[in-house]
This record gives structure tokens, sequence and C-alpha cells, in this order.
């Protein structure tokens, strides 16, 4: 396509927005990231990675900064809450070591895709409102300035306000996997990989991101019932393994580091409206089962710029978009309804079918994530 006379605008400065620019710079074309915070409240935490996610990386000119920077994940382990082995993983085996799955810190996974950005590049504030005319689009900013551009990507995750302003799509939901988690770093208590455990209450992850720290992810079964939220994790999670409960001990002694968020999804039936296109968590969010929500981002990021790099017709690039996205995340979508169902069955009935059913959902669920 011919050079736009103004940059493409993208709402969101996280990992979507962030791919988005990297990937538009990387064919040529100039852009404009508008984020309403100058720093993430959860930038201390840390993301698993799979191997598409690896993958979008290499093609966005970062192999060598995940190589350095990301802790490999070679295998994954279920177990119970006495500590017996469920299901276990070789994911050396599965990807391969060019697309080896690795454990990152978020910050460090930020910084690297915003590594070549420009300060004149990034604008800090809050969307207030959207328009579009035949041939640009209006955003109106918080602090009562306007911007336009040729075409505007909205990556601004889950509560998505130009989802809200110019789809009329849906709000996110609860996710069926369970309402709400807490985040976590701490001392490694002795975790060499990809491990959860799962109980009657709940279930817990530990994730080594270098060889003394490990990222911790917790959701409860049911919903609080008034009691203070520490109390009900301690309590969930009395019985299980001594590392487990000395990585979330570590953790509840010291509160100020664990991060308490809704799990929330979004399903819209369309991703774009004119010249604005939705990515990453805005169009697509899903429970973070398979951990696809930072990959299927980048990979948005990749295709759209890719579109935009080779379309004359800037209205024609939004259905393009969808037709070539929406199948692959409708698969991933699938295989996490399907486990979070799976993970919401009695206790003793789920520990009877994990051994079955979980190497069976991994590979149906990754194999077509192989390619792009």
């Amino acid at each position: 396509m011919a050079q736009p006379s103004q940059p493409i605008l993208i709402a969101g400065g996280g990992i979507a927005g962030l791919a988005t620019s990297r990937a538009l710079k990387r064919r040529g074309i100039a852009s404009r990231v508008v984020e309403r915070s100058a720093r993430a409240t959860d930038g201390g935490l840390a993301i698993n990675l799979p191997g598409n996610a690896i993958a979008a990386l290499d093609r966005l000119g970062l192999a060598g900064d995940i190589e350095r920077l990301g802790h490999p994940v070679r295998k994954r382990e279920y177990r119970t809450s006495d500590d017996r082995l469920l299901a276990a993983i070789d994911e050396d085996a599965f990807w391969g070591e060019s697309m080896r799955p690795r454990a990152v810190r978020r910050a460090d996974l930020m910084a690297m895709l915003a590594s070549g950005l420009e300060p004149s590049d990034l604008h800090v504030g809050a969307i207030a409102g959207v328009r579009q005319d035949a041939s640009t689009v209006h955003v109106a900013l918080a602090d009562g300035s306007e911007v336009s551009a040729p075409l505007l990507v909205g990556a601004d995750g889950v509560r998505s306000t130009v989802r809200q302003a110019v789809t009329g799509a849906a709000s996110a939901t609860a996710a069926r996997l369970a309402s709400e988690s807490w985040r976590f770093m701490a001392p490694n208590p002795g975790v060499d990989g990809w491990t959860v455990w799962t109980g009657k209450h709940g279930l817990i992850l530990l994730l080594p991101v270098d060889d003394h720290t490990v990222y911790g992810w917790v959701s409860l079964g049911t919903a609080g019932n008034g009691e203070p939220q520490l109390d009900r994790l301690a309590a969930a999670f009395s019985g299980f393994p001594a590392r487990v409960r000395k990585a979330l001990g570590w953790a509840l002694a010291n509160p100020e580091n664990i991060y308490h968020s809704p799990i929330e999804e979004v399903r819209a039936a369309r991703w774009s409206q004119g010249r604005v296109i939705l990515i990453g968590d805005a169009a697509h969010a899903t429970a973070p089962v398979w951990a696809e929500g930072a990959a299927l981002g980048m990979e948005d990021a990749l295709v759209l710029a890719g579109i935009v790099a080779e379309c004359d017709d800037l209205d024609a690039i939004g259905p393009r978009f969808e037709q070539a996205r929406q199948p692959r995340v409708a698969h991933v979508q699938a295989m996490t309804d399907k486990l979070s169902k799976a993970a919401r069955l009695p206790h003793a009935l789920r520990t009877i079918l994990m051994p079955f059913i979980t190497p069976k959902s991994y590979r149906g669920t990754y194999e077509p994530l192989k390619t792009l």
C-alpha cells in the first residue's frame, strides 16, 4: 500500500499494541501509540509464553532477546493436592528447540517490544471518544485534545474503550474457569518446570522465571463470602505439598506483592467497523488455560501489519483481518472452554480423568498453533 499521510493510531501500549507498532515499523509503516497510563500496575509479574508466542517474537526480530531473558520451560506437570503426578508433558519434545516455551517477566517482554519506539511515537492519555468519517478516524482524548489517523487499532485490553465506543460489542464477562485470580512472585521452593496442583477448593500454578524465582497463579473454585481474601488462600491450600505452602506462605507474608484480578473473557462477534480494528484481548480475551493471550495478541499484530502493507483499500483491512484470524482464535476459545468445563468437575472425578484428558487436550490445542 502507499504510505499513509498520517501514522496509524494504536490504542493501548500493552503487549498487542506494542507488537503492532513494532510489526508495522518493520514494514516501514509509521504508527503512534496512545496509552492511558505511563506504567502498568502489574509490570513486575511474569508470563508463560508457549511455542507459538516464541515464533511470533522471532518474526518480530526478538529471538535473541527472548532467548537471553526468558527462562526455558521444558516440561509441564499436573499434580494433586497430595503431590501425586497426574500427567506430564515434555514441551521440549513437542515444540522443538526453536519454539521452546519460555517464562519471562512481563516488564522484560514489554521492554523488548517497545525497543526502538521513539518518544514521539507514544502519547500518554486516555481515550474519551471515537468517531470516523469516510477517510479518517478521529479520537478524542481525556485532556480535550484530538488526534486523527487513517486507521485506529484498538489494542486496549479486556475493558476496551475502543470496543465499547465503536463496535457495540458485548462487555467482558466472567470466565468459565473461575471468576478471579491471584498472582505473585516468590523465591523458588524447588520447582523445576511448569507445575500445577489441583485440589477440592482451587488450583495453584508455580512457574520458574529464573533459577531463584517462581511466578505463582492461583484461582479458587468458589467466590468469597465476605471473608478476607488472603485468609481464603491460606485455608484453601493449607494441606498442599511443602513447596506450594512455602511459595504461597512467602507471598501471604508479603501481601503487597500479591496482585488480585478478575478472570474475564471477551467474545465479540465482530472485530472491526470501518477503519477501526480490534486486536488482542480487546477482541478475544480468554481465560489463561493455555497461556495464549500474549501469543494471540502478537500474532494479531503480525497478521494485521502484513495486511496493511499489502492492502490498498483501508476499508477492506478489517474484514480481511477478521477472515484471517477468527478461525484460529475460535479454536483456542473452544479448547479453553473444554478444559475450563473439565476443571469445574467434582474433584474426585477430575482427578480420575486428568491423566487421560490432559495430554490429549494439550496436543489438540497446540498442534494447530505450530504454524501461523
